[in-house]
This record gives C-alpha cells, sequence and structure tokens, in this order.
C-alpha cells in the first residue's frame, strides 16, 4: 500500500512540474494574497477531478485483457514522457483576472485545467496499474498538493528560480522508464 502511495505521488508531481496548473498556481498566488483559501480550492479540485479520473480507468480497465491494459499502460506512459518535454502555456484569456474570490478561483480553474492534463492522465495510468485504489488516489493527491502548495506559498521567490526545462527533461527520462517497465514483454 504505500509502495503505490509513493508511486502515485512522484508520477503526479513528476508530471506536474512545469505544467499549466503549476502556473496557474504561480499565477493565482501572484494575483491574491491567501494561500489557505488558494490551497483549499487547488485541493478540492484535486480530489474531485482525481478521483473521478481514477475511477473511470479503473472502470475502463475491467474491460480489457491484462496483456493489453499493460501494453496500453506503457505506451501510455511514454507518451506522456515525450508530452512533458513539450512546455505549457497560459492561454490569453486565463490571464484575465477572476470575478471569483481566491477559493472559487482556485477550485473552477484547476478543475477545468485538470481535465484531459498530464496529471489527469497520469492518475488514470496509476488507478489500473496499481492496487489499493485508496493509496493511488492519496498519492495522487498528495503529489499535485506537494508540487503546488510550496507554488502558492512562495509564488514570488520562487517563479525565477526553478529550472523548468530540466524538470520537464528529467521527468520525461522517468515516465519514459516506468513505461518501458510496464509493457507486456518483460513477463
Amino acid at each position: 500500500m504505500f509502495t503505490t502511495f509513493f508511486i502515485s505521488t512522484g508520477a503526479v508531481a513528476l508530471s506536474e512540474l512545469g505544467d499549466k496548473t503549476q502556473l496557474f498556481a504561480l499565477l493565482l498566488a501572484l494575483r491574491y494574497r491567501a494561500p489557505v483559501r488558494l490551497i483549499a480550492g487547488i485541493f478540492l479540485a484535486t480530489v474531485l477531478n482525481h478521483i473521478a479520473a481514477g475511477w473511470i480507468a479503473v472502470e475502463l480497465a475491467d474491460q480489457l485483457p491484462i496483456y493489453w491494459l499493460r501494453m496500453g499502460t506503457g505506451v501510455a506512459c511514454i507518451a506522456l514522457g515525450a508530452w512533458m518535454l513539450l512546455p505549457d502555456k497560459l492561454d490569453e484569456e486565463e490571464d484575465k483576472p477572476s470575478r471569483f474570490g481566491p477559493f472559487a478561483a482556485a477550485l473552477v480553474g484547476f478543475f477545468l485545467l485538470e481535465i484531459g492534463d498530464k496529471t489527469q492522465v497520469a492518475t488514470m495510468l496509476m488507478a489500473t496499474a496499481y492496487q489499493p485504489f485508496a493509496a493511488v488516489m492519496a498519492g495522487s493527491i498528495f503529489g499535485m498538493m506537494l508540487v503546488n502548495a510550496p507554488i502558492v506559498m512562495i509564488g514570488r521567490n520562487i517563479s525565477q528560480r526553478l529550472p523548468l526545462k530540466a524538470t520537464r527533461i528529467i521527468s520525461a527520462l522517468i515516465f519514459a522508464a516506468m513505461g518501458v517497465v510496464m509493457l507486456p514483454v518483460w513477463g
């Protein structure tokens, strides 16, 4: 159970580094001086989004033979590693000030930005590859908060010191290696 928790935490945390939702967390931190409300909104959005994604993935996985599930998960991890090499940026319309308070802005913004995002895909992959489900979800949520809460707390200082290109390359290599290990050709 702890292994599953730590694998999910690491996978999601690596996926989130340099991601558009991390940039959004920084944007919110710069806009609002309410870190507790921002973190609460990010947390609730992550819980809702990742549990839904994990549940959908597990339901779909029950319909597939194990060989194809492992093949799909391995190939998806390799693709996710390649996807991590592409830098994220916020759309211009996401840069407009929110009419809502910090909690609602973080909740709605994070929930919408996470749909189809790398961290959501990583959560879905982990949910199909590891058990128990609760450990996967707890790790996924913790990984998201592990990366975003510090951004909110120290947003101004960290934005100029984080080597995003190197972080993306290392994360991509780790996911590619995970994908190769998950392929059914190894046994």
